[in-house]
């Protein structure tokens, strides 16, 4: 077998036969050849032309090549501090600067999302009783009147029992019509100090302080000082990517507004991030799964991280890391570039006991490695899903036809060639 295939898989962690089979098949459906090949030559070279960068030599040890990526995107993040005015995201203001470069390099515009009168409604008709009780209120008028309802549907994510949210709130969604929904642009937040102490368990289970409301096109920050090296471009980073994935599923609600008799249905599948959970026909090589969600975030050995599949989130992620890597543009001292194109990029290397090891230079794993570096946490799965969503492009002719095909697909669950 091709040593290329091999070597894929074994990044995948996946049968070597299942790739085989996969780019055979895709081989003669689009008569693009030598696809593994080409993509393990670029992965080579791109991994040549970032350690001499980072000046560490040929046969260097697992650690060597993951501590000198650690110190470039520590030093990255140092940069891009004071590039934002050291910013301290406890308040709107304290986070202005980085949230308006955000903004700006998504470029994401206006999106079709829920109306607040809707979303009033819906506070009214189930109101939310823990937060009601964490913020003094006994009346849910005067918590409409008093706060904002886009920092309030926020709370509902952490200062909500998910029993209730799923099976009391949330089933009012059933009842969405087209008409509830209208466009608007996307909302960077940052909640008040206030919702903090309620959102202290959020947090430990999340791992970061940044998260987004789809069916409201909303991105919102918990208040937390960024003290921890890395937290700036963790947080610049997913505010990117959300931007990019709220954008993403506007797309799909636009998509379903046209049929309007299953809409809400088809709503409520994205918001409950719905994977295909069966085995296709064997003999179907081609298809692809649509996995809109990191699997391996709850179970590394799901099966259908071996699958061949598609991952919406590693798009999200690869045009928030180009945002980054845009900043040079404006800024060439910021050295950025570096981790353009690197998404895909991990090789092996040995470890001072002779295992081999994998090294993800996915700007995104790095930075989450370097942040949970205390827990002794090294990420990997944004490199991989990168990888699965790398052959894929590369059949089907780029991005952006990888973008039509997940999103007229999506309902479905899977591509089918």
């Amino acid at each position: 077998m091709d040593k290329s295939i091999e070597r894929i898989a074994r990044v995948l962690r996946t049968d070597k036969d299942t790739v085989g089979d996969l780019c055979k098949r895709m081989e003669e459906l689009t008569g693009k050849r030598n696809v593994p090949q080409k993509i393990v030559e670029e992965n080579d070279l791109l991994v040549e032309k970032s350690l001499t960068a980072l000046g560490v030599k040929k046969g260097a040890f697992n650690f060597e090549v993951y501590q000198s990526l650690i110190n470039k995107v520590k030093s990255n993040d140092a940069t891009i501090f004071e590039l934002f005015r050291q910013p301290r995201c406890i308040d709107f203001k304290g986070c202005k600067t980085l949230l308006n470069f955000a903004e700006e390099l998504a470029g994401v515009g206006e999106g079709f999302f829920i109306k607040k009168e809707k979303a009033i409604e819906l506070l009214k008709s189930k109101p939310p009783l823990n937060i009601m009780k964490a913020l003094g209120y006994t009346e849910i008028n005067e918590l409409i009147e008093k706060e904002d309802i886009d920092q309030v549907f926020a709370g509902l994510r952490f200062g909500e029992e998910k029993e209730w949210l799923n099976e009391v709130f949330f089933a009012q969604y059933r009842d969405l019509t087209v008409d509830d929904f209208e466009y608007r642009r996307i909302r960077l937040e940052v909640l008040h100090g206030k919702w903090l102490a309620i959102a202290e368990q959020f947090l430990k289970k999340k791992y970061h302080n940044v998260s987004h409301l789809k069916e409201l096109g909303v991105i919102f920050v918990i208040p937390l000082e960024l003290r921890t090296p890395g937290e700036t471009m963790r947080v610049f980073g997913l505010i990117l990517h959300y931007l990019h994935e709220v954008s993403f599923y506007s797309k799909l609600f636009e998509l379903y507004a046209k049929t309007p008799s299953n809409f809400a249905e088809r709503v409520i599948s994205c918001l409950r991030g719905d994977v295909l959970d069966e085995q296709m026909h064997s003999h179907v090589v081609s298809n692809w799964l649509i996995v809109q969600r990191y699997l391996a975030k709850d179970d590394e050995y799901d099966w259908r991280l071996f699958a061949p599949h598609v991952n919406p989130e590693a798009l999200h992620w690869t045009k928030a890391e180009e945002d980054i890597a845009r900043l040079n543009e404006r800024f060439e001292n910021l050295d950025l570039h570096f981790w353009h194109n690197l998404d895909f990029v991990g090789d092996f290397y040995r470890t001072e006991s002779g295992v081999d090891t994998l090294v993800s230079f996915n700007l995104i794993d790095t930075v989450m490695s370097l942040v949970m570096e205390k827990d002794m946490i090294k990420y990997l799965y944004h490199h991989q899903e990168a990888l699965w969503n790398k052959i894929f492009m590369e059949y089907v002719g780029g991005r952006e036809e990888m973008e039509r095909l997940t999103i007229e697909n999506f309902m479905k669950g899977y591509i089918a060639f």
